[in-house]
Order: structure tokens, then C-alpha cells, then sequence
């Protein structure tokens, strides 16, 4: 489970027509990541089976209790690092267009830790995955993307398999909650 900001579904789309010609002009031979599984993720609450309601109601309580204006983000890299033995991540990054991104997770963070949530102390390198490949290939300069986030959500991916259900949801112009 985890807290995450997801692209518009304009943006997903040319995001997803981003990793297509990267793959093409790369020969990655690997599959695109659906749109809807798009996502920076902010703050891991870790892997379970069957999602304990307390972590629910506290990850909830937390996230509630941010208000917060919707604000940009803008990724103008794509870089690959090693995730695991031979599975390389392929990712969106960027560099002063994130810093209203940083900052929110900062603050997410802090509000879990009040509501009673483990976090994590690794530095938070905001990144966007499009896919996963074989082979690293460095780092290269792109046309900008940005979005507006407008919105926090909590997905709960199921280990093993390609489903997410969304937990929660807050639009960041503050104000509840929407399930």
C-alpha cells in the first residue's frame, strides 16, 4: 500500500506515447506499464496480503489532515537504474520542477508519523516509472512534462499482480475525502 499522485488522464496518455518511442528507439523489449498504473509514489506503507483497517484509518486520518493548494510538477529526464538482478526501472525524473513535490511528501511524511505510521528515512527521489527493461542505457534531457497534481490518493496493490485499488482519495484544494 502506498500514497501516490497520479498524472492527468490527458498527460498519462502522452506519457504512455513518451515510453512507447523510448522503448522503439531503445530495443527495449519489454511491456509498457498501463496508463492507469501511472503514478509517482510519495510514501510505501508497506506490502500486505490483507490491509490492516488501522493502517487504513491512520494513512487516511493522516492524509486528511493535509490542505494544500494543487501545484505543478514538470519531469524533463528519463534515466534507468537497477531495481532488481537484470530489471532495470526507466523513469521520469526531473530537477527544479519538482520541488513543490518534494516538499509535499515532506509533509505527508510528517503527518503519518503523527498519526502513528512507520516512514521510511530514504532520501525521496521523485520519479515516475515507464517501464521495466533489461538493459541501463543512461540518462538523457527531454521535452518538459508537467501536469498540475490536484489530488493525494491510497493504493492498495496487490502483491504478485497488476491491480490496484484506490484506498482514498483528497483533492488537495482541501476539504474530506472521497472512497
Amino acid at each position: 500500500m502506498f500514497f501516490a499522485v497520479l498524472p492527468d488522464p490527458q498527460t498519462a496518455a502522452h506519457i504512455a506515447g513518451v515510453a512507447g518511442r523510448l522503448r522503439s528507439e531503445m530495443h527495449i523489449e519489454a511491456p509498457l506499464l498501463r496508463t492507469g498504473r501511472l503514478h509517482v509514489t510519495l510514501h510505501p506503507l508497506g506490502d500486505f496480503v490483507y490491509v490492516p483497517d488501522v493502517i487504513v484509518a491512520r494513512a487516511c486520518a493522516a492524509a486528511a489532515s493535509i490542505d494544500v493548494p494543487p501545484f505543478p510538477v514538470t519531469f524533463d529526464r528519463i534515466l534507468s537504474f537497477n531495481g532488481q538482478a537484470e530489471h532495470w526501472n526507466w523513469v521520469l525524473t526531473g530537477g527544479d520542477g519538482l520541488g513543490q513535490l518534494i516538499d509535499f511528501q515532506q509533509r505527508l511524511g510528517s503527518a503519518l508519523r503523527r498519526a502513528g505510521l512507520r516512514v521510511s528515512g530514504a532520501r525521496f527521489t521523485p520519479h515516475l516509472t515507464l517501464l521495466y527493461g533489461e538493459r541501463r542505457r543512461g540518462s538523457w534531457s527531454i521535452e518538459p512534462i508537467t501536469w498540475t497534481v490536484r489530488e493525494l490518493v491510497l493504493i492498495h496493490s496487490w502483491l504478485g499482480k497488476t491491480r490496484y485499488d484506490i484506498k482514498g482519495r483528497w483533492p488537495l484544494s482541501g476539504g474530506g475525502v472521497s472512497t
